[in-house]
């Protein structure tokens, strides 16, 4: 006989434990409300307001270091387009990580944090003239090229030997969702490995008198699980170096390591992947006489995923075949689940009751706008509850919209029982400022 067969009003009323791994580290319970970063979650989202999307500043720096921790030789590269912050961007700086950017937008973010360009590389498939020239102007350390095009327009902005990666498509299936899926051939990203575009990518940045080839880069996609997929890269791309005839001093493999967001799911092996992936390095840079490369990873969603948590207010519950439970925010704040089927999970905050499956649902004019399905919320859910939602700390103030002019929702960073606004609310202001 169970707790709850002895205890009816338990069964009824107590709410389940906080899943494992997927909100920021020191999160608890008092009675039913939640405690972020040493505040609960129903004050801050009455000082705030909703949607409210909370930060840990205190996970995000633990994760941070625990790259830097586990990689001590290799540089390790926050991805700033997860969460494209200049607060953010200082605490990286801080944390002694480098920063990659992919566009003069979130350049112009690195800049206004004051973040060392020595330290900065920008990629992306698609660099326009702007961007190529802010990248220049500020004097970031090395630019990733991701076609021949851009190869030739860097050759003729750049005046003297600026450093350059090049992008390499190895050809590997990191088995993940095809919408981010970046590894494998006939996608926009990077030369491909297979048809010899890399090697003769090689072939024309060094016949460029005004750049440097210093390295070559790779990213096999993102929410990556296993660790066997960056070890074929590995011998994937030491096997160009050693046939490309020129010295190659760093190799970047990009991140995408995997962040948990339902109950069970994985966090990524950090561990192991240092263990085996440098040990793959050497072995196959011994086996193919070449020097082995540094190594730089990209770590962005597995280092802020899990530091940030948002919070809605519940506006509508809808009976149907199911039952809708309608919040003030939706696909404007979080396109995840109606771009590539993002799972979540949400739990009511401030009371208990008997659980039952709802879709949480968005305010938007789509019916995909639908941010989680089947998840277990008390049965008589109600408007004006405060719902939260885990593992929003990545790509969700970064893909954030006005669909529907809807406002964007703040970040709040929270620390030590202190909370600031780090990216204020946006307002009607803001969107009319922008009207002719």
């Amino acid at each position: 006989m169970t707790l709850a067969e002895l205890l009816p009003s338990t069964g009824c009323s107590t709410e389940p434990v906080l899943e494992d791994g997927l909100w920021p580290d020191g999160t608890r319970l008092a009675g039913q409300d939640l405690v972020i970063g040493g505040l609960p979650a129903t004050q801050l989202a009455a000082r705030f307001g909703t949607p409210c999307q909370v930060l840990d500043e205190r996970t995000v720096r633990a994760r941070a270091r625990a790259f830097r921790t586990a990689l001590p030789d290799a540089e390790v590269v926050f991805a700033g387009k997860s969460l494209p912050c200049p607060e953010v961007y200082r605490w990286m700086a801080q944390e002694g990580l480098s920063l990659d950017v992919s566009s003069a937008g979130e350049l112009a973010l690195a800049r206004a944090a004051g973040f060392p360009a020595r330290r900065i590389v920008m990629h992306g498939n698609v660099k326009t003239a702007e961007d190529l020239k802010a990248a220049l102007e500020y004097g970031v350390s090395r630019i990733v090229v991701d076609s021949f095009d851009e190869i030739t327009q860097l050759g003729a902005l750049a005046t003297h030997g600026q450093e350059v990666m090049i992008r390499v498509t190895p050809g590997v299936d990191a088995h993940t969702h095809a919408k981010i899926a970046t590894g494998v051939e006939d996608q926009k990203f990077g030369f491909s490995l297979a048809s010899g575009a890399a090697l003769e990518a090689i072939l024309r940045v060094v016949e460029q008198p005004s750049l440097k080839l210093v390295g070559l880069h790779c990213h096999i996609g993102s929410q990556v699980k296993h660790v066997a997929s960056y070890e074929e890269a590995v011998r994937r791309m030491v096997g160009l170096i050693a046939s490309c005839g020129t010295r190659i001093g760093q190799l970047d493999l990009g991140g995408g390591f995997c962040a948990p967001y339902l109950r069970g799911d994985p966090d990524f092996d950090l561990a192991g992947f240092a263990h085996r992936v440098q040990g793959a390095l050497n072995y196959e840079c011994a086996l193919h006489r070449v020097p082995p490369p540094r190594l730089l990873v990209e770590p962005g969603r597995s280092i802020v995923a899990n530091a940030g948590v948002t919070l809605y207010r519940v506006c509508a519950v809808k009976e149907s075949a199911r039952t809708f439970v309608a919040v003030d925010g939706g696909m404007s704040d979080n396109p995840r689940p109606s771009l590539y089927g993002a799972k979540y999970a949400v739990r009511l905050v401030g009371r208990g009751g008997k659980p039952k499956p709802v879709t949480v649902v968005g305010r938007h004019c789509e019916a995909g706008d639908v941010l989680a399905e089947d998840v277990l919320l008390p049965r008589d859910v109600h408007a004006g509850d405060l719902l939260a939602v885990p593992a929003t700390g990545a790509y969700h103030h970064a893909l954030a919209s006005n669909y529907n002019q809807v406002c964007r929702p703040p970040v709040i960073a929270v620390r030590d029982g202190v909370a600031r606004p780090i990216v204020r609310r946006e307002t009607e202001e803001d969107l009319l400022r922008r009207y002719v």
